[in-house]
């Protein structure tokens, strides 16, 4: 800092200021006003004025070192804001990108682009897909147009976006090698348990091609859709994905994967955990080999008579964790009214060429829920039946129209002139029989305790799902190429791996919507030459984002010399294992 005078025809006065750089120009700013000369001798106390300023300066100028310099900013309630000037930018994207440094994807990124001719910055287009894929989800183009948002914002052409994603495409598989090997330099990867689940996203067309295809939407779409794949380890972290049109058969989708992770991420002994709906007995054979294994889901209604028979028995069951060889019948468990308990009972079963285990367990807590549900479902089906509407003839077996009855002839054995609906009361029973059963099939030999629990944990493969098409809106998709189709999901991918570890290191009881609309509100207020202000509301979870990043954005103001190094310390990719 300086010492400046300005002087006048009648006066003179003092200021302190400093150099800065204004859109990379470099301008000076005044940082203390000193007064006029007569003002400034009166301070000095009979020492030389300008010495005293000097002195003066030299102190703002180690206070500003320490970041013990007060600063002190004018607003005027007269002088406009300057036109298209932006003061507000979003902060929270610098715990993502902690998390992209400390995965290496720069890295990658420079290895994928020395083997192409480009111009632009693979590095910082695909940051900036990541980043608003989680904080501001949208097209390619809007992605290009948020760029500007962040602190820091690259220089890039909305080309650059799509040109990357047709790189993106091509190294799919090398992307998600390399990120799994680097990601276990940053977080303990559990691979001797793997969950894979499959589902459908769909796209604002009508007409098919060949990868975008009709099939059955998870979410009754009439629209083309393409299916994904997705395994993630046993802590819930993304390990690997894949896409195939939208009619394949979602069964046969596990197998090319599984192949693909033996291979490429030199996986061996592994247990791989699906619902029913991916369980066919070609899929259970697959993993029936050494130092593989499977728990899968099991249909009880879809059991053979002998087998559903035995399933639903009044006898035989026993306590979860007990280890007494007592058992119960389902009249004194239902007798005992212990919700908080789990029975089971168990067999080998020998079918199709495999022999597998077939663990079945009864709970009232799941009953009294099963028998919400449906009571729910039945009250809707009442208020359908009441309104009179005209009902299509085809029932979905989720559908509470499957609830309701359609008479088309008369007590006599006439033709009705007109259907009459009521309530199946059949079908209602029917279903009620499997209130408080599940069933699961393995082939380990482990206690039953333990392969209940593993598979009570598929909840976070289908919790991906839901944050991937709710949070990060990755559908409706809005590409057409099926290169840059495939590279929109590639950065989904990387976007839940990045957001999942972040909720790890987080290790507290929010909520995955918590945390992103933290993030996208965590905002600072520009103070040009000096800083920038949090704007924010501090928070015990704004507390814990800093902790587990090592750095800090909640003071009064960040000054700009605090701000670079945060920037450097994101950047540095420096591994905190957790």
């Amino acid at each position: 800092m300086r010492v400046q005078v300005s002087k006048s025809k009648n006066s003179e006065s003092l200021y302190i200021s400093k150099a800065v750089r204004i859109d990379g120009k470099s301008t000076s700013k005044v940082v203390e006003r000193l007064g006029t000369l007569e003002e400034v001798k009166q301070k000095a106390q009979g020492q030389d004025p300008y010495e005293w300023a000097r002195e003066r300066a030299k102190v703002l100028t180690e206070q500003e070192k320490n970041q013990a310099r007060e600063v002190l900013v004018k607003f005027s309630p007269h002088k406009q804001i300057s036109a298209n000037q932006q003061v507000s930018f979003n902060g929270g994207y610098l715990f993502l990108q902690q998390l992209y440094y400390q995965l290496g994807l720069d890295k990658i990124c420079a290895t994928i682009q020395s083997q192409y001719k480009t111009t632009f910055d693979l590095n910082a287009v695909l940051s900036q897909l990541i980043y608003s894929r989680i904080l501001f989800p949208g097209s390619k183009q809007q992605a290009f147009h948020k760029k500007d948002k962040y602190l820091e914002s690259p220089s890039l052409d909305l080309q650059h976006f799509y040109r990357a994603l047709e790189i993106l495409a091509k190294e799919n598989d090398l992307i998600q090698a390399q990120l799994y090997k680097n990601s276990r330099k940053v977080v303990d990867r559990n691979t001797q348990i793997l969950y894979y689940d499959c589902t459908n996203f769909f796209f604002e067309i009508e007409q098919e091609d060949p990868f975008r295809k009709y099939g059955k939407s998870k979410e009754n779409r009439p629209n083309p859709i393409v299916q994904m794949g997705l395994f993630i380890d046993g802590n819930g972290v993304p390990l690997a994905f894949d896409l195939s049109s939208g009619n394949t058969n979602e069964q046969g989708t596990l197998k090319p994967l599984e192949k693909k992770i033996l291979q490429d991420f030199s996986l061996s002994k592994m247990v791989i955990c699906t619902d029913a709906g991916l369980s066919s007995t070609e899929n259970r054979k697959f993993n029936n080999v050494q130092n593989r294994a499977f728990i899968t889901t099991q249909s009880v209604k879809k059991l053979k008579k002998h087998l559903k028979d035995w399933a639903l028995g009044q006898t035989g069951w026993k306590i979860v964790g007990d280890s007494s060889s007592k058992e119960y019948t389902l009249r004194e468990v239902d007798a005992l009214g212990a919700k908080k308990q789990t029975f089971f009972k168990e067999r080998w079963i020998h079918e199709d060429g495999l022999e597998q285990r077939m663990i079945v367990s009864y709970s009232l807590k799941y009953k009294e829920y099963q028998e919400k549900i449906r009571q729910r479902q039945v009250e809707r089906a009442e208020k359908l039946i009441q309104s009179g509407q005209k009902l299509p003839k085809k029932k979905n077996s989720n559908d509470v129209k499957r609830f309701i009855k359609r008479t088309s002839v008369t007590q006599e054995g006439e033709k009705a002139e007109k259907d009459v609906l009521s309530l199946d009361t059949s079908v209602i029973e029917e279903e009620a029989r499997y209130d408080g059963f599940y069933a699961v099939c393995t082939n380990l030999n482990d206690p039953v305790e333990k392969i209940i629990q593993v598979n009570h944990q598929r909840w976070e493969i289908e919790e991906t799902f839901r944050i991937m098409k709710s949070e990060f809106d990755a559908r409706p998709v809005y590409l057409s190429r099926e290169d840059r189709i495939r590279a929109h999901f590639i950065t989904c991918f990387m976007a839940m791996m990045i957001f999942r570890l972040l909720e790890k290191r987080l290790d507290s009881p929010d909520s995955y919507c918590e945390i992103i609309e933290t993030l996208r509100e965590m905002n600072f207020y520009q103070i040009t030459g000096e800083g920038v202000i949090p704007t924010y509301t501090r928070t015990d979870l704004t507390d814990r984002l800093h902790e587990q990043a090592g750095f800090r954005t909640d003071y009064q103001i960040l000054p700009q010399k605090s701000l670079k190094k945060i920037f450097k310390q994101t950047k540095s990719g420096n591994i905190t294992t957790f």
